[in-house]
């Protein structure tokens, strides 16, 4: 069976790989295993300077990755050497860090004890197509770095992506098998999760994906690492500096053409600024420039596919005769590609569809507030928990409804939601579990071990 990939901005063919076979992914997972048991007693000074080579291999400048993004996705290519850049940036942070991280920390008995973090096997990453490198790198960097294997189930519409890291992986000089590429389907993904040579799985992903891959592994007694959808809140408060909050609010809303689960999604601001932000909002979002990918200047690409863009186009529209009002765009171009313009939705509320679905494209959704006590209510009004974002002048007062009041996994004051190596990453209800990058995401994949000596 061959997978095909196709240009979202032209829908012409770029690839068609043939599916792996069962026979193959069986030979690949064995490998892996083989490479985990001799990487797992190799030194953290040994592999951080194999990961170090990976971060200079993602920074040359005939590399292509950005311009692979473009084809395979739509992403436009300052955004996807952004990403890339980034991604060098998570391998030098876990090959400067992981050492001291995964240290043994001596307890505190009467008799000589310690903990020791020790890797626990190969880890399945299952990833989505909207961050094609970024996703993969901000779970395999670590992992690695921890002694684990990575076999890599990547979306069926970025396998050259997938490929590439791959090769990026092997040129650095990390063993064969250490880090591997799965070209499968998504049905033969799932029964992975319960294979005997699979440890954990980690997946960022939808909701229901999250939801079959935690019951088959649960089943089979593995771990799981969930990065899951976002309908991430932005609060604009009173006292917030409009011109700033509206422009960092489009350019959370637009970045990666809007496809993005920390992006923000629901905009809830206090009616006493209400005309004052929708009027702003709407002229930045007016501003940004749809098109081509490989154009320099463009800010909106095209979306990954055209049926993604025609299920967004849907919940517009259902939000509209729902009572919403289109402020801007809102109308499927003409084009061949999967293109969808920046649309802005006012006077939505609670039970419309731009409020209680998640949209994964350009589409903001403007929730009026009559105070900050009901902002805060709405904000957490949804079956999703993964960011949001407080804009106010009183910063202290901000810090607390961001610690204390949103549930999110990552709540910011006045800038927009977005993973950092160094800060923990996740969510809470319907947008997952467990933590991705820092300290706190390499200790994920790991086995705690109490060692105590008589």
């Amino acid at each position: 069976m061959k997978i095909e990939g196709f240009n979202p901005a032209n829908g012409e063919r770029i690839y068609a790989y043939e599916e792996f076979s069962a026979d193959e992914v069986e030979r690949i997972l064995a490998e892996s295993r083989k490479a985990f048991l001799e990487w797992r007693r190799t030194s953290f000074e040994h592999r951080s300077g194999l990961m170090k080579k990976a971060a200079a291999l993602l920074r040359k400048p005939d590399g292509g990755f950005a311009e692979l993004m473009a084809s395979e996705m739509g992403k436009p290519l300052a955004q996807g050497k952004g990403e890339v850049e980034k991604c060098a940036v998570g391998c030098e942070y876990f090959a400067e860090n992981a050492a001291g991280f995964l240290q043994r920390e001596q307890g505190s008995t009467p008799f000589r004890s310690f903990v020791c973090y020790e890797p626990i096997g190969v880890i399945l990453a299952i990833m989505p197509w909207n961050f094609p490198f970024w996703q993969v790198f901000r779970a395999a960097a670590p992992a690695i770095m921890a002694g684990n294997a990575v076999v890599l189930k990547h979306a069926s519409n970025v396998f050259g992506c997938a490929l590439a890291i791959e090769e990026i992986f092997r040129q650095a000089g990390f063993p064969k098998g250490l880090f591997r590429t799965l070209l499968i389907g998504s049905k033969q993904a799932l029964p992975l999760a319960s294979h005997p040579a699979i440890a954990a799985i980690t997946l960022t992903g939808s909701t229901p994906a999250g939801q079959a891959v935690a019951a088959a592994a649960g089943k089979a007694l593995k771990k799981t690492v969930l990065e899951l959808g976002g309908s991430d809140p932005y609060l604009v408060l009173a006292d917030a500096d409009l011109e700033k909050a509206a422009e960092t609010c489009a350019a959370s809303r637009l970045i990666n053409a809007g496809q993005s689960c920390i992006a923000a999604k629901r905009f809830i601001v206090l009616e006493s600024v209400l005309g004052e932000f929708q009027q702003r909002f709407v002229e930045r979002m007016a501003a940004r420039k749809m098109g081509d990918p490989f154009e320099e200047g463009v800010n909106i690409g095209p979306m990954a596919r055209r049926d993604l863009r025609d299920s967004l186009h849907e919940q517009v529209e259902k939000t509209i005769r729902q009572g919403a009002k289109l402020l801007l765009g809102g109308k499927v171009p003409a084009s061949k590609g999967a293109f969808y313009p920046a649309t802005v939705l006012g006077g939505v509320r609670k039970g419309m569809t731009a409020f209680d679905e998640e949209t994964f494209g350009p589409v903001a959704a403007i929730v009026s507030a009559r105070d900050e006590e009901e902002a805060i209510q709405l904000a957490n009004d949804s079956a999703f928990g993964l960011g949001a974002a407080i804009f106010t002048r009183d910063q202290a007062r901000g810090e607390e409804i961001a610690a204390t009041r949103l549930e999110a996994g990552n709540c910011f004051v006045n800038m927009y939601v977005q993973s950092d190596p160094r800060l923990p990453f996740g969510g809470v209800k319907q947008s997952g579990y467990g933590r991705e990058l820092s300290s706190f995401g390499i200790r994920e994949f790991v086995n705690i071990k109490t060692v105590a000596v008589g």
